[in-house]
């Protein structure tokens, strides 16, 4: 049966016909160059980005893309450890350990997302010591797989901070939960993480002391230098330059899972593409949701803190201290960018005079019968995940705003701005609440495909007339 004709109720105008282009979005930049380099050297960005030059493993593809990702679950480690250890009696330590829970499992998730078919990493494998328990590795255990005899030597990792968190009692609970999130999670995976978790498929370890390397990772903390007048040390000061090191591993993460996914589109895999789409939208969740970490910190430490960094949304600079974050600014430009491919995903042309030939591929590929087959595999999915994650940079952006009036109150947020003043005056937070959808041909197919079923709707439930 042939495919039913489109009718929208608005009609379309002609190819031929020039109309208005809508406002592009503005490119984010740093404004402030010197409040940019500050950033860095605050969270020790350089000596950070060093730890995960690629090269260090020829032949492994993801290297650039699975070590800044298992270098954000180890530092998650360190602030676990960081706000259990606080002696501080109002500090929100049960909470922040919920949280920071909930964190690892998610990252773990994503890591394991990322490791999926992952062949070259560096493995240590099981059976390769024959049994014997080398003697410079005290938390190697001795253990045989179900229904053989031979003896397997089992290598965890002796630099990560988790096997040292099972060990204390403050601890032992929450680095259970994640132990087993790892072995749940890499069950797809050729590999595991050898961070404790139980292995009980035997499956090759990750040499994850190589590849993430957590004693240098862990030498990149702030100095604990007291307030020069009062002597005071601020608690909040590792607590919030351990969360944007987390923040940072995953921007960098992101940027490589990019840079695959454009390599992916280019060539037309289209499954493998709306796969790395789907793990960007929950990338950009996941930043959101190392953010929310600043409603646990107490507010006067933080208010303290933030005097002395010089965190402000100052009308005439970035207006938002996330805008300082060069990796971030990238990212989000990047992830916007992916509107650019959605003519290529369609096999057609933008129309130079801006007729609705974009628009009308979408309209086609959604209603067609055979949108799943063939050269179409996937696209549909690819189109989905593309405005997912608009979605998700859109939620991360308009919950940061909502973020900085609650932490730091409502005139930090300068929320009432957009309304009064032009749209060049206005800092870049609230001009992108004020961009178009990044996908208006696929936002009006979608319209239009709507309007079409509403009319078949009422049309087969009209009755008919006597003969």
């Amino acid at each position: 049966m042939a495919t039913p004709k489109l009718s929208p109720v608005s009609p379309l105008r002609r190819d031929d016909t020039p109309r208005a282009q809508p406002p592009s979005s503005a490119v984010l930049r740093v404004q402030d160059a010197s409040a940019a380099e500050a950033y860095e050297r605050y969270l020790r960005l350089p000596e950070l980005s060093a730890l995960r030059e690629p090269g260090r493993f020829p032949g492994w593809a993801g290297e650039a893309l699975v070590t800044p990702a298992l270098q954000a679950l180890e530092v998650t480690f360190r602030l676990a450890s960081l706000a259990l250890s606080d002696p501080r009696g109002y500090a929100s330590r049960r909470e922040l350990a919920r949280r920071l829970e909930c964190l690892a499992a998610r990252e773990v998730e994503l890591a394991a997302a990322l490791c999926e078919g992952d062949l070259g990493a560096p493995l240590a494998e099981l059976s390769a010591s024959g049994g014997v328990l080398p003697r410079e590795r005290s938390a190697s255990e001795v253990w045989q797989l179900p229904g053989s005899a031979a003896a397997v030597v089992c290598q965890p990792s002796e630099a990560s901070l988790l096997p040292r968190l099972a060990a204390w009692d403050k601890s032992e609970t929450l680095a259970a939960r994640i132990t087993y999130a790892i072995e749940g999670q890499m069950q797809g995976c050729a590999f595991t993480l050898g961070l404790g978790e139980p292995n009980f498929a035997g499956k090759p370890v990750l040499e994850y002391d190589r590849v993430v390397r957590p004693h240098e990772l862990h030498a990149l903390k702030p100095k604990p230098e007291p307030e020069p007048r009062s002597g005071y040390r601020n608690r909040e000061n590792e607590t919030l330059f351990t969360m944007y090191q987390i923040l940072e591993s995953w921007l960098c993460a992101a940027s490589q899972l990019l840079a695959r996914l454009n390599e992916r589109i280019e060539a037309r895999n289209w499954e493998a593409a709306a796969s790395d789409c789907w793990i960007l939208e929950r990338v950009w969740k996941l930043l959101a949701d190392v953010e929310d970490l600043h409603l646990l910190m107490d507010p006067d430490d933080f208010l303290r803190l933030k005097s002395q960094l010089a965190i402000r949304a100052a009308p005439g600079s970035d207006a938002s201290f996330c805008f300082r974050s060069r990796a971030l600014l990238h990212v989000a430009n990047t992830t916007r960018d992916l509107k650019k491919r959605v003519p290529w995903v369609l096999g057609v042309e933008v129309d130079p005079n801006g007729g609705p030939r974009v628009q009308e591929a979408a309209m086609r590929l959604y209603h067609s019968r055979r949108r799943g087959e063939g050269e179409e595999a996937g696209k549909v999915e690819l189109l989905q995940a593309f405005q997912a994650v608009e979605a998700g940079v859109r939620r991360f952006f308009f919950a940061y705003r909502q973020l900085v009036a609650a932490v730091m109150g409502t005139a930090e947020a300068s929320g009432n701005r957009a309304l009064f003043v032009p749209a060049e005056g206005m800092d870049p937070l609230a001009q992108m609440f004020l961009e178009p959808p990044y996908y208006p041909s696929l936002d009006a197919a979608k319209t239009f495909l709507a309007d079409y079923w509403v009319q078949q709707m009422a049309g087969a439930s009209a009755p008919s007339r006597p003969s």
